[in-house]
């Protein structure tokens, strides 16, 4: 099977570097040879790094008519990156979004294009690490390595760059592109981002003549200040997506499984994406997830309050349009599945659950880390500012009394 792949990728990224590099954001006004050691706080020692998702867009990552959802606010999405920032947060990851999903909320339809937030943030935060969810049909790979490199610079070495091949055909098509197969939106997607690393990495202007990009004397300055270069982040989870991250990304994701929701299962997952990528390419990974949080005072309170926000508010006209432009249809699936897909979607873009008091929120978060063998999990809530900052006072001490933070 290995045959059938490209050559082995021998970079190992920014974890190459050496053990007591200091940590991204400590370090600014230098040039980038003085900045040599600079890692991305995804590199930090902690035994479960966090982050939050989708902070940027409406509705944040709950299909739900409740009141507090997000809204696209530069205050409220500036007030979550500043919680984030408090807790030493790893990771802050935007979604890429062109247009919403309708129903009655029209999900993710308003929001902050993420190179421009990402550069936002990255003046307004000092410790946490900060994503740029870029599709790759819609920015041309100097323009993205051009702005990529900025940002590093303007976070002192926090930007990673989150690859996205595009699944949501009519916003592609919003762009004049055809939406291409899936396995062949992969091959874009490595030429893409071959070409971005040649223009981090390489002192002399390179020229790419490619199947989908033409490139001519191109080069970038300043260099990013990351060596040897920023952090790339990948989510797919198709035979092509995880052969796409194993080769090319430091950081990949796994979804949970809905058929069994545990530490060990989603244990065999990661052991099994890192082993891919160790075997095949010859590299290490990172394995993250995302949760969504539902914390209340008791078990019963969390549970009641879930099935509130979903099952009596949720927007099922939403998330019927979500799933369908996914190719989620009940020819592929039966109707109990399909169901339960479409309730965790509206309940935090189908995350794993963490549900119950905050001993239990805490509980579950160090269990994913420590028996399900996660480097991170993004985080989201359904009242996004106000059960976040319920999260940062009641839960999250309870995380760095235990030692994980």
């Amino acid at each position: 099977m290995a045959a059938n792949h490209p050559p082995r990728n021998e970079h190992t990224g920014p974890c190459a570097v050496e053990e007591d590099a200091v940590t991204a954001g400590t370090t600014t006004g230098t040039s980038r040879a003085d900045q040599s050691a600079v890692r991305h706080p995804v590199y930090n020692d902690r035994k479960l790094h966090l982050g939050t998702f989708s902070s940027n867009l409406s509705g944040g990552c709950a299909i739900s008519t409740i009141d507090g959802t997000l809204e696209a606010t530069w205050d409220q999405t500036q007030a979550l990156a500043t919680m984030g920032d408090q807790m030493d947060f790893e990771a802050l990851v935007p979604v890429g979004r062109w247009r919403g999903f309708g129903g009655e909320t029209n999900f993710n339809g308003a929001g902050f294009e993420c190179f421009t937030w990402a550069a936002g943030m990255g003046s307004a935060t000092e410790k946490a690490g900060l994503f740029v969810t870029s599709h790759v049909p819609t920015i041309h790979p100097v323009l993205a390595a051009k702005q990529a490199a900025t940002i590093d610079h303007i976070s002192a070495g926090r930007l990673a760059l989150n690859i996205v091949t595009g699944w949501h055909a009519p916003e592609i098509e919003m762009f004049g592109v055809k939406q291409l197969p899936h396995d062949e939106r992969y091959d874009v997607a490595q030429e893409w981002v071959d070409i971005i690393r040649q223009l981090w990495t390489s002192e002399e202007p390179i020229s790419v003549d490619g199947k989908y990009f033409t490139v001519t004397d191109a080069s970038i300055a300043p260099k990013p200040v990351q060596t040897p270069h920023p952090v790339l982040m990948n989510a797919g989870g198709s035979g092509a997506g995880r052969h796409f991250g194993a080769r090319n990304c430091d950081v990949v994701f796994v979804s949970s499984d809905l058929a069994q929701q545990s530490p060990e299962a989603m244990r065999a997952k990661v052991d099994d994406f890192k082993r891919l990528a160790r075997e095949e390419y010859g590299r290490e990974i990172k394995v993250w997830t995302n949760a969504y949080v539902v914390q209340e005072d008791t078990e019963a309170e969390a549970a009641q309050f879930l099935d509130y926000y979903v099952n009596q508010r949720g927007d099922w006209e939403a998330v019927e349009n979500l799933v369908t432009s996914m190719g989620m249809n009940s020819q592929s699936f039966a109707p109990e599945t399909m169901q339960a897909m479409k309730y965790h979607f509206i309940a935090g873009w189908a995350g794993y659950p963490v549900v119950g008091t905050k001993e239990q929120v805490a509980d579950t978060l160090i269990a994913l880390g420590a028996e399900g063998g996660l480097d991170g999990v993004l985080l989201s809530w359904p009242r996004y500012i106000q059960d976040m900052k319920r999260f940062q006072e009641e839960t999250y001490p309870l995380l760095v009394q235990a030692g994980v933070r």
